[in-house]
């Protein structure tokens, strides 16, 4: 069984923020395989079914982002997911540029607070995620502000294309392992 847990913020004030990257891209893999979040759990929304022949839950954590690793330890302890072979989290990445995907078997949190939090509470780097560029604040602002900030009209587009590509990343994953899915989707953008 595979666990995929997309990153964000609950609340209407922060739909369609850079935050909230791996919530965006965790609907469009449901909405391409007919999962919702029926359920509620583990301080998230969840739902399950099958994805290339695969069970998979998807999972937003309802935690906000910096307390993300309650929601995905307990669902994953109740599930027994192995997590260094069928956990992925998507989530926003500010080292990237805007709509570049990287596709990671293991790493550090990269000063990203959300994954700070599930790396303290799995207790290991080893789980495989998917980070999606935001590009870097501009200089002078608060990085709080620029992360919760809407994604601007001119990167939607881009941006959109990127959650696409993201689940698209997860189904590779889910198929073929994360090999193939590093392969893939690891292309610098032009």
């Amino acid at each position: 069984m595979f666990l995929i847990a997309g990153l964000g913020n609950p609340g209407r004030q922060y739909m369609g923020t850079r935050h909230n990257c791996g919530y965006m891209a965790l609907d469009i893999l449901g909405r391409r395989h007919d999962i919702g979040y029926p359920d509620d759990g583990f301080k998230a929304m969840y739902g399950k079914g099958r994805i290339a022949g695969q069970s998979v839950i998807l999972l937003k954590p309802l935690t906000y982002m910096n307390l993300s690793g309650e929601s995905i330890r307990a669902c994953a302890d109740y599930y027994k997911i192995d997590v260094e072979h069928e956990l992925l989290v998507l989530y926003d990445d500010i080292s990237l540029p805007p709509g570049q995907l990287r596709v990671r078997a293991r790493g550090s949190a990269g000063g990203h607070n959300g994954m700070k939090n599930i790396i303290g509470l799995l207790g290991t780097e080893d789980f495989c995620r998917v980070r999606i560029g935001i590009g870097e604040k501009p200089q002078g602002w608060d990085l709080a502000d620029y992360v919760l900030g809407h994604i601007p009209s001119e990167e939607q587009k881009l941006m959109q294309e990127a959650f696409e590509g993201a689940a698209d990343a997860c189904e590779c994953f889910i198929k073929d392992g994360i090999d193939a899915a590093m392969n893939r989707f690891n292309v610098k953008s032009v």
